[in-house]
C-alpha cells in the first residue's frame, strides 16, 4: 500500500509541473487522446531492488608432507589434509536504491575459520569467535553521483585475489593473497574520477582486523586505471600501528602492484608485487622488510574448459607476517598447474596441483616435531553458485 500512495503523489507531482495548455490543446486533448511534442513523464521508480544468492565449494585436498594434526600450514585454503570438507559456503541478500546499496552475507566452512585465526581477541565480546561467521555487513550512501561512502564490514581494498574462489584466476590463493588482508572494518570512500580511474580511500580497524587491540586507526588508498580494454594497472596500501596500546609503536607500512592483461578472449594473465616494512618494537633493530610477488596465466579452450598456472614467491625474513615458530623464516618459492571446468552454468569442478620449495625446513610432516623444505598438495573442488 505505501508504494501505491508514493506512486500516486509522484505522478501527481509530475503532472502539477507540465506547463498549463492552451484552449487549443485542450481541444486537440479532446480530439486525439493526447498532446502532441508534450508527452507526460513516468514516475521515477524508486523502489529498491532486492537479491538473494548463496555460493558453496566443497573440496578433498591431500597434503604429501600429511601434517599429522591434518592441518595444512600456512594457507587458508584448502584447510585440511585428507578431508572431504566445505571450503567456503554463504549466503547472501542485497540492497540497491537510488542513492544507497547494502549486503549482509553469513560463511562458514574450513576458510573460515582458518583465516580468521588470527582476529584478536580482547575483553569478552571481541574475537573470531564473535565476527567470522559475517563475510560482509556493509551500508553504503551516494553522497554524489560519483562519490560513495560505504561502511561497516566489507572485502578488503588490498591485494588482487579475493576471498571467493570462484572470482579468482586459480582455486587455492597466492601466498601474498594469504597472507595480507581479506576483510575489513571501518569506512571506505570510493570516487570515479574518470571513467577509466577509479579511487578508495579507507579508514579501518587494522590489518584483517575486526576487533580492536589499539587506539588509532589504520588507513590506505587504493587506485584502479584502465588503460586499455585489456590492460589495467592497480596500486594500494595499507599504514597503521599494528602494536597493541601498551607497546611501543610499530608502524607497518605494505604497497601492493597489480598488472592485468587479456590479449584475447582466451587469455588472462596477472602479475602482482607487494613489498611490506615495519618498524620493530625496539629501535636498536631497525626496520623489518617482506616481499612477495606472483604470475597468473589462464587459457581458456573453450567457455567451459581452462588450464591455469603460477609461478610465485614470497620471503619474510623477519618473521613479521609469518611466523613459522622456529629459528627458520619463511623464504618460499611456488608454483602450481591447475584445471577448471564448467560442464553447465553455476557449476564450477577445479582441480589443482601445487607445490611450495622453502630455503628452510618450515612444513610440517606426519611426524611431529619433524619439517621438511618442501610441501606439495593435489586438490580437487565443486563449487555451486545460487
Amino acid at each position: 500500500m505505501t508504494h501505491v500512495i508514493v506512486a500516486g503523489l509522484l505522478a501527481a507531482l509530475s503532472i502539477a509541473s507540465l506547463p498549463q495548455l492552451t484552449d487549443a490543446q485542450t481541444n486537440a486533448v479532446a480530439d486525439t487522446g493526447s498532446v502532441e511534442n508534450h508527452p507526460v513523464p513516468a514516475a521515477a521508480d524508486t523502489s529498491p531492488k532486492i537479491t538473494f544468492g548463496a555460493f558453496v565449494d566443497g573440496y578433498y585436498a591431500w597434503d604429501f608432507d600429511r601434517p599429522y594434526d591434518f592441518d595444512r600450514a600456512y594457507t587458508t585454503q584448502p584447510a585440511r589434509h585428507a578431508e572431504f570438507n566445505i571450503n567456503l559456503a554463504f549466503v547472501e541478500a542485497k540492497i540497491s536504491g537510488p542513492r544507497y546499496r547494502g549486503r549482509l552475507a553469513l560463511q562458514y566452512g574450513t576458510s573460515v575459520v582458518a583465516n580468521y585465526a588470527g582476529e584478536p581477541t580482547i575483553g569478552k565480546i571481541s574475537g573470531s569467535s564473535a565476527s567470522r561467521y559475517l563475510q560482509e555487513a556493509t551500508i553504503g550512501y551516494e553522497l554524489s553521483p560519483k562519490l560513495w561512502l560505504d561502511g561497516g564490514i566489507f572485502f578488503a581494498h588490498t591485494g588482487y585475489e579475493g576471498w571467493i574462489t570462484r572470482d579468482n584466476l586459480t582455486y587455492s590463493r597466492s601466498l601474498i593473497g594469504d597472507f595480507s588482508p581479506y576483510y575489513e572494518a571501518g569506512v571506505k570512500l570510493t570516487w570515479q574520477a574518470t571513467p577509466s580511474l577509479v579511487a578508495q580511500l579507507d579508514l579501518v580497524n587494522g590489518w584483517q582486523d575486526i576487533s580492536n587491540y589499539n587506539t588509532p586507526p589504520a588507513g590506505g588508498v587504493r587506485f584502479d586505471y584502465t588503460v586499455s580494454p585489456t590492460l589495467s594497472l592497480s596500486y594500494d596500501n595499507f599504514i597503521g600501528n599494528v602494536a597493541a596500546d601498551s607497546s611501543p609503536i610499530q608502524l607497518r607500512f605494505y604497497n601492493d602492484f597489480i598488472v592485468q592483461y587479456a590479449p584475447t578472449s582466451s587469455w588472462n594473465i596477472a602479475a602482482v608485487f607487494d613489498v611490506g616494512t615495519q618498524s620493530h618494537s625496539s629501535a636498536d633493530r631497525g626496520t623489518a622488510t617482506w616481499y612477495g610477488a606472483s604470475l597468473i596465466g589462464k587459457y581458456h579452450f573453450t567457455p567451459k574448459v581452462a588450464v591455469v598456472a603460477r609461478v610465485e614467491r614470497y620471503a619474510d625474513p623477519d618473521q613479521v607476517i609469518v611466523v613459522t615458530g622456529l629459528p627458520a623464516a619463511f623464504k618460499t618459492n611456488g608454483a602450481s598447474l591447475g584445471l577448471d571446468v564448467s560442464p553447465v552454468p553455476r557449476v564450477l569442478w577445479r582441480s589443482e596441483v601445487r607445490g611450495f620449495f622453502s630455503s628452510d625446513s618450515v612444513w610440517p610432516t606426519h611426524d611431529i616435531g619433524r619439517y621438511d623444505r618442501s610441501d606439495a598438495v593435489m586438490v580437487t573442488s565443486l563449487a555451486l553458485t545460487i
